[in-house]
This record gives structure tokens, sequence and C-alpha cells, in this order.
């Protein structure tokens, strides 16, 4: 039996990043609205395209696509770094107190992240219900509509989430027999 083959350019990446120490950075509305301008931001510079999202209080996950899979350590790094430097100055400034707990030193997120590669609309669609249905595991809405600060609701709905939304039809293919 010969071992299947991917194509390289036609797959997503399920993602996975960390508050540093697991912290609950994202609490606010404003720090949450942070991380998904700089998630739309970096689709935009590196051309791509994001199939879903999710941004907990701690975490965030993401179902991204790019023509060039290459990309993908950029993407996120650059993500990082730069809702990083706006978190902190909103800490600063919005929360002085909350900042006032906090190591200046320490950073915002934890030095690595979690890829996962993903070949066929099948699995999108099991990492999708996983990333929406989050909230509701945790606690923190009954329904995963009622999250807004994922694409729960651009599914469901159609409603905006914040950033374009490129549903998983046909643009991703699925492993290729040899």
């Amino acid at each position: 039996m010969k071992k299947k083959n991917h194509p390289q350019q036609n797959h997503a990446f399920f993602i996975t990043f960390s508050c540093y120490k697991r912290r609950n950075l994202l609490n606010s509305d404003i720090a949450k609205a942070i991380v998904i301008h700089y998630l739309s931001a970096q689709l935009k510079n590196q051309s791509g395209n994001c199939i879903g999202f999710v941004i907990m209080p701690n975490h965030v996950h993401a179902i991204v696509y790019f023509k060039r899979p290459t990309l993908l350590s950029t993407f996120i790094n650059q993500w990082k770094r730069r809702s990083s430097i706006q978190l902190k100055k909103v800490y600063q400034t919005a929360f002085p107190s909350y900042s006032a707990t906090l190591n200046p030193k320490d950073p915002i997120w934890q030095p690595n992240f979690y890829s996962f590669n993903i070949f066929s609309t099948a699995k999108i669609t099991k990492k999708l219900s996983y990333i929406h249905n989050n909230p509701v595991k945790c606690g923190l809405v009954p329904k995963a509509t009622d999250w807004n600060y994922s694409s729960a609701r651009w599914y469901a709905h159609r409603e905006p989430a914040g950033i374009p939304i490129t549903p998983a039809i046909n643009n991703y293919s699925t492993p290729m027999e040899s």
C-alpha cells in the first residue's frame, strides 16, 4: 500500500495558541476585538483566507488557508506580535489596575502555537463545530451563535463576523489516492 500524497497548496490549517500562563487576557471585548482586527490584517497582508475562528478568554482557534502554505509561521508570528503590542497598550491605559498586577516583561502569548493540517471538508466541518461550540462547552453562552467573537453567526445566519469568512466549499482538496 502506497502512502497518500497530499498536495502542498490545497489544505487548510487548524491553529491554536494560548495566552501566557493560560491567563484570561482576552476577557474584555476590547481585547477580543484587537485579536480579530490583527487576524484580519494579517490575512489581508498574506492573501490568506479564514474559514472560521473563535476568540476565547485565554486562547484562540482559527482555520486558515493560504495559497502558499509556507506563510503559516510568518502569519502566526505577525498576528501574535502585532496584537500583543496593542493589547499591552490597552491594558496600560484602559485597565491600569489589572495591568499593574502583571509583570511587564511577561509576554501576552505562549511562545508556540499548535497547527493541524486539514485535507478534507469533512474535517473542516468537524473542527468548525469544535471551535464554534467552545464558548458553549466553557459555559460562556447557551448557544454558539450567542458568542460574538467567532464565525458561528456567519455560518448560521450569514451575519458579519468581523472578518471575511471563506467557507470550505471545494476550495480544499481531499487526499489523493495513489
